[in-house]
């Protein structure tokens, strides 16, 4: 174990961690609010704050799998040291903003698992990864949105044959009360997701200084410090990204927003009790695609699916390279 911190330096990786954790409810606050709003069901400030609610109290419905997963199964936490950290969570953190400033919804969850996968492998090369961690997390990159896109079909077809005698009218006068009810689940599943993974970071930071008695676990206080700073990024929204994700993908009608955030959540649900940290990005992307293909191929804007699929394949070896050399700096500056 590596020379123990002082405790303003513990606190500031702690400070840096959390602000990662703020940016992440900002960067993915469409992942919560663009069907609601785009449908127009909420204004945007009341769909944040509704989001911000929902992404709070999630951790009184999940476990801390995911938590767990990030802490000790993607990088081994013998590796993790504070440099590792502080590489993993600048890597994320410059990943993110460059993508919020381009408006391309990508994957926070996976930027980090790049930045622990790259200041890991600066310290200790290929040895440093724990496969078994990694690989199901790698392939939810494919399983996470395609979960979502299928639901998603299966939900319109289902809700379309049900519904084939109503009005289009009274479809979307009770779908659009439909939609607070997933929109909410959509958020409780993001903000169970996507927390856990701060708290396993600084959960495993406090390991390695010796703060945790010996034992790897997650404190409670970790755990209501990363649910507040991603309930607030949320409150604050990623604006850009909300209009790509609400209306530059497909044009989304109150069922369809349904359909989407259900399919979305369902897939967020099973994978975070799985403990697998998957990208609500990803999954909520999918979900929309799929609704919009169930109306007919042409209804999606490829052209805008195709540059946010580019965005997931880069994310994790971008995320890893701009953390190895924050790796390498934080050595040379410590």
């Amino acid at each position: 174990m590596d020379a123990v911190l002082s405790l303003p330096v513990l606190f500031g990786l702690i400070a840096v961690a959390l602000a990662f954790d703020f940016l992440n409810g900002l960067h993915d606050a469409a992942n919560s609010i663009a069907t609601i709003v785009s449908t127009r069901v909420l204004r945007p400030q009341y769909a944040v704050a509704w989001a911000a609610f929902f992404n709070f109290i999630a951790f009184l419905f999940f476990g801390l799998h995911v938590a767990n997963t990030l802490g000790t199964g993607i990088i081994e936490a013998s590796v993790i040291d504070p440099c590792v950290v502080f590489g993993a969570l600048m890597g994320a953190i410059l990943w993110n903003l460059i993508t919020w400033g381009l408006g391309i919804p990508s994957s926070s969850s996976h930027a980090l698992v790049g930045g622990l996968v790259g200041a890991g492998m600066a310290k200790a090369g290929v040895s440093a990864i724990v496969w078994h961690g990694l690989v199901p997390t790698t392939a939810a990159i494919v399983a996470s949105p395609l979960l979502g896109f299928i639901l998603a079909i299966l939900l319109v077809l289902g809700l379309s044959w049900l519904l084939m005698r109503r009005t289009p009218f009274a479809v979307d006068r009770n779908f659009r009360h439909l939609q607070f009810i997933s929109a909410s689940l959509y958020s409780l599943g993001h903000g169970g997701n996507d927390a856990q993974k701060t708290m396993g970071i600084i959960a495993v930071l406090l390991y390695s200084q010796g703060q945790l008695g010996g034992e790897f676990h997650v404190p409670f206080w970790v755990v209501i410090s990363c649910q507040v700073a991603m309930a607030l990024g949320t409150l604050i929204g990623g604006w850009r990204i909300v209009r790509t994700m609400g209306s530059k993908i497909t044009r989304l009608t109150p069922m369809q927003g349904f359909c989407a955030e259900t399919g979305g959540a369902i897939t967020l649900f099973a994978a975070t009790w799985l403990g697998i940290p998957v990208s609500t990005t990803h999954t909520i992307t999918g979900a929309i695609i799929g609704v919009g293909a169930a109306r007919r191929m042409s209804a999606v804007r490829w052209g805008v699916a195709n540059n946010i699929v580019v965005a997931w394949i880069i994310t994790i070896p971008a995320s890893a390279a701009i953390a190895a050399v924050f790796y390498g700096l934080s050595g040379l500056l410590g």
